[in-house]
């Protein structure tokens, strides 16, 4: 017997699936379910948008728990794809893995198409063919544009400043459709600049901290007003676990902050912790950038129970505390 009736009479343990499981959010998720005794199949490409050693030492603590599996599988290639489903009794998919970053989509907006939208089709494609109890999407707060601050959840969005924002936007409209169409339990996150230990190192903290540390010069755009809702690590974590642990048939949630701090007291918070001072240099505002992201957290609040509890001066304590851990 093979094929789906096969599937559906397993009796073996149902596994969570993360999508792009060994970047910086995936990883710490992946270490929050082993926790929980989960068993755990993580599916990344370890494409080149930042070193894949990275990526790999995320994950290296995990490849010897035996709730852990890795499957270097491209969401571009449906037939992998479908592999893993057909290997393993998938319960509830946590889909995080994307193409990132606003500026490099205005260089390379197909790669961001097909990474990021035909990625997620070829996904629920499967998902729709094996149902799972539970589908969690990682949007963006880049999906909100230009509308009025703070982001509320039910804001008509209709103004993506950068082609990476436009596929979030259409990630969205495309888990809704299967949704409707195939009944599959969805939940869209839009999450809101998130850092911690682990983050990607060309974002700001990062790549302020490393060079700030060194003693080389760092870029500003804009007059250094711009304002983010940054968001830690930890509080994203929780806000996911909450998710994964109910079942909506088709919802939004925000994950952020709610605190947005200007870039130039960013960089300043940074400076204190490091004892150090930036050399800066200030160039024109980038296109595809917004000005402000907020969170509005009254919904996650009151149906999720979520509930951020690292400010940003601890959370870049934190997070200068990681950096000078690193050899």
């Amino acid at each position: 017997m093979t094929g789906f009736t096969e599937y559906l009479r397993r009796k073996d343990v149902r596994s969570l699936l993360v999508t792009g499981g060994a970047g910086f959010i995936g990883s710490h998720l992946v270490g929050r379910l082993l926790k929980e005794d989960e068993k755990v199949i993580v599916i990344d490409n370890f494409d080149d948008y930042y070193d894949p050693k990275i990526k790999r030492d995320n994950i290296k603590q995990y490849l010897h728990n035996r709730n852990f599996e890795l499957r270097e599988v491209d969401l571009r290639d449906p037939e992998e794809l479908r592999g893993v489903f057909q290997s393993d009794k998938i319960a509830k998919v946590i889909h995080l893995a994307a193409r990132a970053g606003v500026r490099p989509s205005l260089k390379n907006p197909l790669l961001y198409e097909e990474v990021n939208i035909k990625g997620t089709l070829n996904l629920l494609e499967v998902c729709k063919d094996y149902p799972v109890e539970n589908f969690i999407f990682a949007s963006s707060s880049s999906v909100y544009g230009t509308v009025s601050t703070p982001f509320v959840e039910d804001e008509n969005l209709n103004k993506p400043t950068s082609f990476y924002a436009a596929t979030k936007q259409a990630g969205e409209l495309i888990c809704h459709t299967y949704h409707y169409l195939y009944s599959i339990p969805t939940t869209c996150l839009r999450l809101f600049t998130v850092y911690g230990p682990r983050q990607r190192p060309e974002m700001a903290i990062h790549k302020f901290t490393r060079l700030i540390d060194e003693g080389r010069e760092i870029t500003i755009f804009g007059n250094g007003h711009s304002k983010r809702d940054y968001t830690y690590i930890s509080d994203i974590i929780d806000g996911i676990m909450r998710v994964l642990h109910k079942k909506f048939d088709y919802e939004v949630f925000n994950l952020g902050g709610s605190q947005p701090i200007e870039l130039r007291e960013l960089v300043a918070l940074i400076e204190s912790g490091l004892g150090k001072k930036a050399r800066m240099r200030y160039l024109p505002d980038q296109p595809g950038d917004l000005p402000i992201t907020f969170a509005d957290l009254t919904k996650s609040r009151k149906v999720l129970g979520y509930n951020p509890r690292i400010g940003i001066k601890e959370g870049i304590r934190r997070f200068i505390e990681w950096h000078r851990s690193k050899p």
